[in-house]
């Protein structure tokens, strides 16, 4: 998260003011925190903050906030940027659908913009859909996805289905699932949470049951020993959510983009702070204690954990990319061609740019049933890095 690239403005959070209304609302949220942690027995560990801080029913920021995402929100993903990325990514879906049924489910359709131009490039292709759902938490862009896609046969669910065929995309959605913090001090490992202080919110540390230090253990196993004083994260619900897919997905490829590294990168000795991250009006901070409900809080992918998740759950892994050289595989030029011009060019470039999305950004195919090999990984699959 360090390396974060949609949203690119380092800064103090007292940077960029909230106004009052904002203001009061997180203040209700936190609140609402103080109350879990009392229930908690003064104290509650980061991964249940994070979960109240994005998705507190009426309060959370992704069950309330407005305008988090594009150019008057926090931050901007891929679909928002360019609509190459959908054209390109239309490219491996219609391949997939040689051999599936023509279905899509979109979890965490942000603004619809990538179900919108994605629907309407597979047309271009040829591919006539049977269904396209999408799975959304977030109430405010539902809202907002539906008035997008108003025109387009789309269903929304509150929950995967029981059993699926087709194709599955989540586009930086695993990054948004709570994380559990830990930090390694003087032999001992412990976890991070966040206690009541004064009337607000303050971190403070625990010792790890044994559920992280089971996971911190196999990290170490993989990656080697951690430095003394190494903060980092555990993506466990993203593992879980990964190892559900095998439950219900009964034919078919899902599709994982986001940021993240395998584990021997994630883990590095000099990544010592971790990759947490908060995202306020295209400003990165590193405090999510600061007006909780206001900022959007992410934490990278490790990579390594979804593709054992996923094998664990009776899935292959079918590839493993940057998002460029998925994309590149997928024909983003030759859209380019088609479309020139200085803004299309300039969204391509950052789109493939190693110093922007194009390297940060990860590709990781998962699925049943599905033959190789797959055009986004044609030429550039890491696969092996993951072992």
């Amino acid at each position: 998260m360090n390396e974060r690239a949609r949203r690119t403005v380092p800064a103090d959070p007292a940077a960029a003011p909230a106004d009052p209304e904002a203001i009061a609302a997180s203040g209700r949220l936190v609140a609402r925190i103080l109350e879990h942690i009392e229930a908690g027995g003064g104290w509650i560990p980061f991964d249940q903050f994070m979960r109240h801080a994005l998705y507190e029913p009426g309060l959370g920021y992704y069950a309330a906030k407005p305008a988090k995402i594009g150019a008057h929100g926090d931050f901007v993903t891929a679909p928002e940027l360019s609509p190459l990325f959908a054209r390109a990514l239309a490219a491996q879906v219609a391949q997939a659908l040689l051999e599936l049924p023509p279905r899509v489910l979109e979890f965490g359709a942000g603004s619809g913009a990538l179900a919108s131009e994605l629907i309407a490039q597979l047309g271009r292709l040829g591919v006539e859909l049977e269904s396209y759902a999408i799975v959304e938490v977030s109430a405010d862009l539902k809202t907002q996805q539906q008035a997008r896609l108003r025109d387009r046969r789309i269903r929304w669910l509150d929950a995967p289905p029981e059993r699926f065929e087709g194709v599955i995309i989540a586009n930086e959605v695993l990054d948004v699932m709570p994380v559990k913090l830990f930090v390694g001090r003087g032999g001992s490992m412990l976890e991070r949470g966040v206690q009541a202080r004064g009337g607000g919110l303050s971190m403070a540390e625990r010792p790890a049951g044994d559920e992280l230090l089971e996971a911190v253990k196999a990290i170490e196993a993989d990656a080697g020993p951690l430095p003394d004083g190494y903060v980092s994260e555990v993506g466990l619900m993203a593992r879980a959510w990964t190892a559900t897919l095998g439950h219900w997905l009964h034919r078919g490829l899902a599709l994982l983009i986001d940021y993240g590294f395998p584990r021997s990168e994630y883990y590095h000795p000099q990544r010592a702070m971790g990759t947490l991250m908060c995202h306020f009006r295209h400003r990165a901070h590193a405090d999510p204690l600061w007006l909780p409900g206001l900022n959007d809080i992410t934490a990278h992918v490790d990579f390594t954990a979804m593709a054992q998740a996923a094998r664990s759950a009776g899935l292959q892994v079918l590839g493993y990319t940057s998002q460029a050289r998925f994309l590149l595989d997928c024909g983003l030029l030759e859209l380019l061609g088609e479309a020139p011009g200085g803004p299309n060019t300039a969204a391509a470039l950052r789109l493939l740019s190693e110093a922007e999305m194009g390297e940060l950004l990860k590709v990781l195919a998962v699925g049943r049933g599905v033959r190789g090999p797959l055009r986004g990984f044609a030429s550039g699959d890491r696969s092996h890095r993951l072992l």
